[in-house]
């Protein structure tokens, strides 16, 4: 099959890849096709499928690149519970920011996996969780965080954390720095209980 003039096998990849993901946080998975993919990269369908073999693979890709680049990118520092925390809400934070359609998509487009794609996923995110469940289990232990179940707590602390990407624009009233102060302020108090 041709090649569509002016695409390259290195660059065409990634640009599929970008393209569905901005497509599938714009409109969602179901509404988009591979059709709508194709044109907006500049190829013919068909050249879609050298690429992945069909849009679930595609959608399943997108969360799972995200999910293990996530895990790979934090490694929490030597230190207390406390500051473990702290670390893990800042870079929660820090990381998502730059990917607001990823986030979107990691969580809103779910539904539309296979049951096989959907325990994979699930998994990965199982591992994140339990890191953040890890941390506030240790400082329960050490006595520096008053949570009664720390497995609830873990999905209120991502969940807030995450819900940045909802609002949070560059150059509006807040940096990301104060964004982050203040989470993690917030964060800090949910933990400490009283």
């Amino acid at each position: 099959m041709a090649r569509t003039q002016g695409s390259h096998a290195g660059t065409t990849g990634p640009k599929i890849r970008a393209t569905a993901l901005r497509l599938f946080a714009r409109h969602g998975f179901a509404a988009v096709s591979m059709r709508q993919i194709a044109r907006e990269v500049g190829v013919q369908a068909g050249a879609l499928y050298l690429y992945t073999p069909d849009k679930q693979t595609l959608l399943f890709d997108l969360m799972r690149d995200h999910l293990q680049d996530l895990l790979a990118d934090w490694t929490p520092p030597v230190g207390g519970a406390m500051a473990q925390l702290e670390h893990f809400a800042r870079h929660h934070i820090a990381y998502h920011l730059d990917r607001p359609e990823l986030v979107f998509i990691a969580y809103m487009e779910l539904r539309n996996l296979s049951p096989e794609n959907f325990a994979v996923i699930e998994a990965l995110r199982r591992d994140y969780e339990d890191r953040l469940e890890a941390i506030l289990r240790a400082g329960v232990a050490e006595g520096v965080f008053d949570v009664s179940d720390t497995k609830l707590a873990t999905m209120a602390v991502i969940s807030m954390l995450t819900g940045v990407t909802t609002w949070f624009r560059d150059g509006g009233r807040l940096s990301r720095a104060d964004v982050e102060s203040t989470y993690w302020d917030m964060v800090r108090k949910a933990v400490q209980g009283g």
